[in-house]
């Protein structure tokens, strides 16, 4: 049977020198007992699959609102894409698959109802005090909301996965604040994640676009990336069957990707010569901007060319347009009727039992409504708008 301390033994052995072992970590902030047949990460991911802020993510809008179909992709289904092109990367780079694991599956719990809309729409409200960051959503999330242990609240993860979870950085994603973890650099699992993500992102948002019809190949044709991996599929499919040169043309768009990736990210590592995950994170947290794990030069801007491509003929869509615009105005109506009259709050939310300064109001009804989904989001906006439906 494998133990704990077996688990840990196999990842001296097998892992790399700057991989982050379980058995070095720097901890939780407060002290358990450690788990005889789980590392300290898979513990974690194990709290975060079981977390209510997790379950959340299946009504969670990427980019299509909920109600526009089943087929396209919620927070969740994104969640668990990272999950596995991040371990696949992890696996290749002999890096901790169960850190990487569990970075992922939280990386994005602290996403507001209705996608990158609902995001801006609470950062722009919270203007003036702090606005609002995902990242450190998902931070106060795993650390402060979810109550699920008598002994304290949050889920009393690893200290590299909350760094992981609040440092997360894509062209999506801008770091969290904590004062507590400001001079502590994130690990190469964390920046796995943070590839992943970006990867997912692109060549998902090409998947959900060209099944919706906001965008069409034609539109990507300009991108030496679309043709690059469109090179690698029969080109007879295309005519024959859309629908399988669409799932060919996907698929073989992450496969460019991560070969370039691994192939410059492994020559980068193999130049570094890092002998420690401590020796990672002092890098990372100074030398944050110079790419180890990621891209070559090329590579990246053909990327960065197609993802120009997608934001203009997807998110500019006026379909995609509209969504935005409906997703802002709800966000906009149900922070105002909460700020004008908090009292309409559930007692959970707002306690009646003592005064709050304005600040603390707004955050209370900022993390409320961040917390929801997109269904109770719409839900909640008909009981308090629709005087014909049931409050």
């Amino acid at each position: 049977m494998f133990t704990r301390e077996k688990i840990e033994a196999l990842e001296e052995k097998n892992l790399a020198p700057y991989a982050m072992k379980s058995k070095y970590t720097a901890g939780r902030k407060y002290q358990e007992p450690k788990c005889a047949n789980r590392t300290c990460y898979q513990r974690d991911r194990d709290r975060i699959v079981h977390s209510e802020a997790f379950r959340k993510l299946e009504y969670k809008t990427q980019v299509f609102v909920i109600f526009e179909g089943d087929y396209y992709r919620t927070r969740l289904t994104h969640t668990i894409e990272v999950a596995q092109i991040a371990r696949s990367i992890g696996r290749s780079l002999q890096l901790n698959e169960d850190l990487i694991e569990a970075i992922a599956l939280a990386h994005d719990l602290g996403h507001s109802p209705f996608g990158h809309a609902g995001e801006i729409a609470l950062n722009s409200l919270m203007k003036g005090i702090g606005g609002f960051n995902h990242n450190f959503h998902s931070f106060e999330i795993v650390t402060e909301i979810e109550k699920r242990y008598p002994g304290f609240k949050g889920l009393n993860l690893s200290q590299e996965v909350l760094i992981g979870i609040l440092k997360h950085e894509t062209d999506y994603d801008d770091k969290g604040d904590f004062e507590e973890y400001r001079n502590i650099g994130p690990t190469f699992e964390a920046k796995v994640v943070d590839v992943a993500d970006g990867l997912a992102y692109l060549s998902h948002d090409i998947d959900d676009g060209l099944t919706s019809g906001c965008i069409s190949k034609e539109d990507l044709m300009e991108s030496q990336l679309w043709q690059k991996a469109a090179s690698k599929i029969d080109s007879g499919l295309e005519k024959s069957n859309i629908e399988m040169f669409k799932y060919q043309i996907v698929r073989a768009l992450i496969d460019v990707q991560i070969k370039d990736m691994l192939g410059y990210s492994d020559e980068k590592l193999e130049e570094s010569g890092f002998k420690s995950s401590d020796e990672v994170k002092n890098y990372n947290l100074k030398r944050s901007k110079h790419v180890i794990i990621g891209y070559s030069p090329e590579m990246k801007s053909q990327r960065d060319f197609l993802q120009d491509l997608v934001n203009e003929k997807l998110y500019k869509h006026f379909r995609v347009e509209r969504m935005t615009s409906k997703a802002s105005r709800i966000i906009n109506d149900l922070f105002k009727v909460y700020k004008d009259n908090p009292m309409q709050l559930p007692y959970a939310v707002y306690p009646r039992d003592r005064a709050y300064s304005e600040e603390e109001k707004l955050k209370i009804i900022c993390n409320h409504i961040a917390l929801m989904t997109d269904r109770f989001a719409l839900d909640e906006h008909k009981k308090l708008f629709n005087p014909y439906q049931k409050v």
